[in-house]
């Protein structure tokens, strides 16, 4: 039996919390720079997955690349195995505030909460590539 909360339902939670605003940093989707991805609207899932693969190369692949250090590696599952149900959500704050040894926002001031948190599902989408990403 999984213990992994479908992404469907973390966005449910967190968008439940976000005032009713758009965009989970809680700005207005419809301006400009505002985290709302444009495009190929079939292709949101792709483009926000390597705006997340760039954001991890920038602020999380120093600690969470294979070997190098004692964070979770990305990838193994292993790493981020025993958590509990609403470990996405935990997961999202702690990237973002910092938590014990990780440093708020990978040490990376300047990005938006919506940065952190797609890092974060990029390297959800790496080590648990069957769950929905929607």
């Amino acid at each position: 039996m999984s213990h992994h909360v479908p992404y469907a339902l973390l966005a449910l939670a967190l968008a439940l919390g976000a005032d009713g605003a758009c965009a989970w940093d809680g700005s207005d989707c419809s301006e400009p720079g505002s985290g709302a991805y444009e495009g190929n609207p079939e292709g949101w899932q792709a483009e926000r997955l390597q705006h997340g693969k760039a954001i991890y190369d920038r602020a999380c692949a120093v600690c969470h690349d294979p070997g190098a250090g004692a964070a979770p590696d990305i990838g193994n599952r292993e790493d981020w195995s025993g958590r509990s149900r609403l470990w996405c959500a935990v997961l999202f704050e702690h990237a973002k505030a910092g938590y014990l040894d990780m440093p708020a926002k990978g040490s990376h001031p300047e990005l938006s909460g919506r940065d952190v948190e797609t890092a974060a599902e990029y390297m959800l989408s790496v080590t648990f590539p069957e769950l929905p990403l929607d």
